[in-house]
């Protein structure tokens, strides 16, 4: 048995599919996107949905240097 994988197949769901994906971004992804866009150099657009914030969450991390690393 493989105790390693963290993630589940069928766990993790594009984002495009979250039932309540038009819902205002939860309080953690603002926090967590505000640094992402400072770390970047992006502009933080606090009208994001959850899932524009995911979205936009994945594509800073690979831009992050705070990121870099991992």
């Amino acid at each position: 048995m493989n105790t390693t994988n963290t993630n589940p197949p069928g766990l993790q769901r594009d984002s495009d599919e979250w039932k309540t994906g038009d819902e205002p971004m939860t309080a953690a992804q603002r926090s967590y996107l505000e640094t992402l866009c400072n770390d970047t150099g992006e502009t933080f657009d606090e009208n994001l949905s959850k899932a524009e914030a995911s979205k936009m969450i994945d594509a800073l991390r690979q831009r992050s240097p705070r990121l870099a690393d991992e």
